[in-house]
């Protein structure tokens, strides 16, 4: 029996927008080779690349990624198979809803029929046949013109991420609820509240939806701003012209807030091992360096890593021996031109060194 996981779904479109620098994960990731164009699992395969691997089976190749510039010549040699066409390379950065409103103005022409889903570049999943599950049923809710997000159960209370709350079933699709409201970043108090009353998700920004919706809804609040993105996609020679004028704003805030409002998204929860992989904390989860380690866990040449009663991460990048004594829940990651020492703990603060190298003016370090 075939799996039902890699069943293609008709009509549907894979929308990948691959941006951001990931800051929190510098000396590895930077601006011109950011995190999704990484290996950061060890796995022989970027984290873009393994994206494409999960969405394969149900897109038929059928995907757009949405990047800058500077990264288009490599996305397109990491991807080969896709046709050239299907990576477009945005000017400059516009935030989320720029670059995933041009796929959908795009697809609007192209297939009348469409689903679209947009998914991360640089995210981890770990079961993928349950997340295209997900997306089948997330597809089958926005054939009928909701605005869909896939809402992951949350493991932690944590404070990094934004929550959907979920409201009524949704008649017709069992499995699906109304969205009652996008909840921002919370205090761990907060969340510890929301994972208690088990009416809430984290909002991973995964969103699935028909263009001609997504679109529209865009419309509702900016006009100006889903005409210009139609008439690119009319007209591609006019992408230079019309794109430094549009919004800078996440498709969150453009689009599925003020949807959520208006009572036009509904979710879909599900645990499918997701992980954005924020910073080193959470690549060490990733990797399995847990408390009960004795060693830590290396993400490269092992035989470059010498340790003596010493946990946490480790990334020997330059060629040279790292060695670490004596340290519990250290993040070690050598390059050629640049060392970060740090904690677990402290992860999240490696984002105030990129932003101090930037402001003394090294952006070749960055």
């Amino acid at each position: 029996m075939t799996d039902p996981s890699t069943h293609s779904i008709e009509h549907f479109w894979g929308v990948v927008p691959a941006g951001g620098a990931g800051t929190r994960l510098w000396p590895l990731s930077r601006a011109l080779a950011p995190k999704f164009l990484l290996d950061l699992t060890g796995s022989g395969r970027t984290l873009i690349q393994g994206t494409l691997d999960r969405l394969g089976p149900i897109t038929d190749d059928r995907v757009i990624v949405v990047t800058g510039a500077a990264h288009r010549d490599a996305v397109a040699a990491q991807l080969p198979e896709l046709d050239p066409g299907s990576v477009v390379a945005e000017p400059s950065a516009r935030d989320s809803m720029a670059a995933i409103g041009l796929a959908a103005a795009m697809l609007e022409r192209r297939d009348p029929d469409a689903v679209m889903g947009s998914f991360a570049a640089d995210h981890v999943i770990t079961e993928p046949g349950v997340f295209r599950e997900t997306v089948r049923l997330a597809a089958d809710v926005a054939r009928d013109d909701w605005l869909v997000t896939i809402g992951i159960d949350p493991v932690t209370p944590s404070p990094a991420f934004g929550y959907v709350h979920l409201g009524d079933d949704l008649d017709g699709h069992p499995g699906a609820f109304r969205v009652r409201a996008f909840v921002e970043k919370p205090s761990v108090y907060m969340a510890r509240e929301y994972l208690a009353s088990g009416e809430y998700r984290w909002n991973a920004g995964m969103f699935v939806v028909r263009p001609s919706v997504l679109l529209d809804l865009l419309a509702d609040g900016d006009p100006d701003f889903a005409a210009s993105l139609r008439a690119i996609a009319a007209d591609p020679a006019r992408l230079e012209e019309l794109w430094p004028t549009l919004p800078k704003i996440a498709v969150d805030h453009a689009v599925a807030e003020p949807a959520a409002d208006a009572g036009r998204v509904a979710v879909v929860p599900a645990s499918f091992g997701w992980d954005d992989v924020g910073d080193f904390d959470s690549l060490a989860e990733l990797l399995g360096a847990t408390e009960d380690r004795a060693v830590p866990i290396v993400l490269g040449e092992e035989s470059l890593v010498r340790t003596v009663h010493g946990t946490g991460l480790v990334v020997p990048g330059s060629g040279r021996m790292v060695a670490v004594i004596g340290i519990d829940d250290v993040v070690v990651v050598d390059t050629p031109d640049a060392l970060l020492v740090t904690t677990r703990s402290r992860a999240q603060e490696v984002k105030h060194i990129v932003a101090a190298l930037k402001e003394s003016g090294r952006s070749d370090l960055t």
